[in-house]
């Protein structure tokens, strides 16, 4: 969901808005496509005299693992957050129970980046923050991560480029 202007503070803008790549739920929607599988089977395959009891039993425990495997792990997925505003990133997750994180661009001293195989694939990677206290943060799964990269860097480090001696 979208970050609410309420929550910015005096002067402050939305940068960036993104959620982690779609990528963090194909084990879930595999897994879905198997329970479906596995449904349709046990639903076709039933002796007839169990029919028709066993085919709704069939769907009631397949609609219970689909909520578990799928609905779940989607809604956090699509209630997981980054956001990039000009003086803070926010992150905040959670369904029933809402978490956030904010940091302070200024705590910021080093942004990297990684991505596999996989992640060049689907074009998202790791973003990795270094603050000068903490350990590194690293953000899984951001969508054009390179991209995501580069912004950050003119964000944090442009006016940096004229203080050289």
């Amino acid at each position: 969901m979208k970050l609410s202007p309420k929550l910015l503070g005096k002067d402050e803008y939305v940068i960036l808005h993104v959620r982690t790549h779609l990528k963090a739920l194909f084990p879930n929607i595999a897994g879905s496509v198997v329970v479906i599988v596995a449904a349709v089977l046990g639903a076709v395959f039933a002796p007839e005299d169990w029919r028709p009891v066993s085919t709704f039993v069939i769907l009631a425990v397949a609609l219970v693992v689909l909520v578990f495997v799928f609905v779940w792990p989607w809604l956090n997925w699509l209630f997981a957050t980054y956001t990039i505003t000009n003086r803070r990133l926010i992150t905040r997750k959670g369904v029933l129970t809402k978490t956030g994180h904010d940091l302070p661009l200024s705590r910021i001293s080093d942004v990297s980046y990684e991505h596999g195989f996989t992640d060049r694939i689907f074009g998202c990677g790791t973003l990795i923050l270094q603050t000068s206290a903490d350990d590194p943060l690293p953000l899984p799964d951001i969508p054009h991560v390179e991209k995501v990269h580069v912004m950050l860097t003119e964000l944090l480090f442009s006016d940096a480029g004229g203080s050289e001696l």
